[in-house]
């Protein structure tokens, strides 16, 4: 039933108003203002960004070398991703479930500290390029670099979804018509083709429009291995974002990639709605592995299964061995044990200075999880109450994040608010430190509102009903009787947001603040040629830590359920 806001009080009224402040001045008013100063920066129209745009070799290319990588990224991971799949769900492989763990590394270390970790492992001074070079003579230390190390890395990087949701999609697969499949002559190949993966099809498919997204928006990889020779559009928005004389480009280019992303999801939309992805059949049976019973072709799984296992393991193993070394090791990528020392932890945990990057990225994170989670409660509130035009148009604007990259979102911030504004009260948040906290609480929106909406309408309408013709006041209901119900899952949410806030590089680089430098930016920094060993061994104590965080968060949030 449909209810008014007439009779909501004036402190929830309050409450409600700043969350439509909030959307107007974070979510609508930047991301408008975007198109302003491209196209009427001057106060009158003009195509001039057009057309330096069109004339800058620099920017073409970008955009050249980011679809090329976007393209390239949608068959490689999903080779991979799928092959990874097929080995520890489908198949009967000796050693899976140690497979499975070397596979899910990429759930717990991403982005910086894994483009990082790759760095360090195959750079020029790595521990692997030493060896390879030991082999061979005549092999080139300077390999690791341009767009086949990009491509190498985030193809490694990006099966994470895989794991997670293709996992659970072969799960689904009734065994049930493997089986009469295979009783009607069928072979395994001809099952898998015809049967197996006709029921991944709408979750490959998803993956692959997330696939062409991470290749189009990719800022670490290409940043720290791509060269000059292979430079995308988000390592030159952030080049062009520092001067004012071609922020107008940043702002173009980020515009195209905002384009991009919107066109590409409602392509997305569309083939769902005219696809005809369903099971064939209805009562599901569960799927037993299946054994590979030609013995060349079962010998070349395991080969190609326990290789991408030590692909997968090898950086986080060296990581966390040269976290434990000194400086002179790492900066020439050898190993002795002469050399192992504790002092590389005492420096972190005992130095101020060296410990600030590491409070920073934890103040950040811990502020933006509680505030995104705050807004996504009482926006979930609003709309679980309420049903009616200016809900709806609610929650579409709280959505927005999701459509658009974090790149122009950035840019969209930076633009706006490099100047006072008036829906701010006239301040200028470019330069202080509100505004990355601000982009964390965006960018995080639409899946936290997603969760917490989904825990809002489980809870059975009787409750608050009951609560009310109690005596309840709406306040004393929602904290007493909803809260603890939703908390969980909210809870869960929290982790997860800051966790993936925590080492967070891509949207960091475009706002923090010089004196107050998270760990993301810290990590990219000592992947330089000419940052200190000092610096590079303190910024391997940080990714080892947040691995161990990482790991501590996905068993709060899946492993205790998954023993509940």
């Amino acid at each position: 039933m449909k209810k008014a806001l007439t009779s909501v009080r004036a402190s929830t009224l309050i409450l409600y108003g700043v969350i439509a402040w909030f959307v107007a001045a974070f979510l609508i008013y930047p991301n408008l203002n975007v198109y302003y100063e491209i196209f009427f920066g001057e106060g009158r129209f003009s195509l001039e960004p057009i057309e330096k745009l069109l004339s800058s070799q620099r920017a073409m290319r970008s955009l050249y070398n980011s679809f090329i990588l976007a393209v390239s990224l949608i068959f490689t991971v999903n080779i991979v991703g799928v092959f990874l799949v097929l080995i520890v769900e489908y198949f009967d492989i000796k050693g899976a479930k140690l497979l499975r763990l070397g596979y899910f590394t990429t759930l717990i270390y991403s982005g910086v500290v894994l483009v990082s970790g790759y760095k360090l492992i195959y750079g020029e001074t790595g521990f692997m390029t030493k060896v390879l070079s030991a082999v061979f003579p005549s092999f080139d230390p300077t390999w690791f670099h341009g767009y086949w190390a990009v491509l190498f890395v985030m193809t490694f990087a990006c099966t994470s979804n895989h794991v997670l949701f293709l996992s659970n999609a072969i799960r689904k697969v009734d065994f049930q018509t493997i089986e009469a499949a295979r009783n009607m002559g069928a072979s395994s190949f001809y099952i898998l083709r015809r049967v197996v993966l006709p029921v991944l099809k709408p979750t490959i498919f998803a993956l692959t429009i997330l696939l062409f997204l991470t290749g189009l928006a990719a800022t670490s990889a290409p940043l720290i291995l791509g060269g000059t020779e292979f430079q995308t559009i988000t390592p030159m928005i952030l080049t062009f974002s520092k001067s004012m004389t071609s922020r107008d480009l940043a702002a173009l280019l980020a515009l195209i990639l905002g384009l991009a992303t919107l066109v590409l999801l409602s392509v997305m939309i569309k083939f769902e709605n005219n696809g005809n992805f369903m099971s064939v059949s209805k009562v599901k049976s569960e799927m037993v592995k299946q054994k590979i019973n030609n013995k060349a072709a079962n010998v070349v799984a395991h080969v190609l299964a326990y290789a991408l296992f030590l692909i997968y393991v090898i950086p986080v193993i060296l990581i966390v061995l040269f976290s434990f070394t000194d400086a002179k090791s790492i900066s020439t990528g050898t190993l002795s044990f002469d050399k192992f020392t504790l002092d590389n932890y005492v420096t972190v945990f005992s130095s101020m200075a060296a410990f600030k990057p590491y409070l920073v990225s934890i103040c950040y994170a811990a502020a933006a999880s509680v505030g995104v989670v705050a807004v996504a409660l009482i926006a979930s509130r609003i709309l679980h109450k309420y049903k009616n035009f200016w809900t709806n148009l609610l929650e579409y604007a709280l959505l927005i994040p999701w459509m658009l990259p974090s790149t122009l979102i950035a840019i969209g911030l930076i633009v706006t608010f490099g100047v006072p504004r008036w829906i701010i009260g006239n301040a200028v948040l470019v330069g202080s430190v509100w505004l990355l906290f601000i982009a964390y609480v965006i960018v995080h929106i639409p899946f936290t509102l997603r969760m917490v909406k989904a825990s809002f309408f489980s809870i059975d309408g009787n409750l608050e009903d009951a609560a009310k013709n109690l005596g309840a006041k709406a306040f004393y209901t929602f904290r007493r009787v909803l809260l603890p119900i939703i908390l969980p899952s909210t809870l869960a949410v929290l982790a997860l947001n800051f966790n993936g806030i925590l080492a967070d590089y891509d949207l960091t680089v475009f706002l923090y603040h010089p004196l107050y430098q998270p760990l993301g930016i810290v990590i990219k920094n000592s992947t330089d040629a000419q940052a200190l060993g000092d610096t590079k061994a303190l910024t391997l104590v940080y990714s080892v830590v947040l691995m161990i965080m990482s790991a501590a968060t996905l068993y709060f949030v899946y492993g205790r359920k998954s023993r509940s």
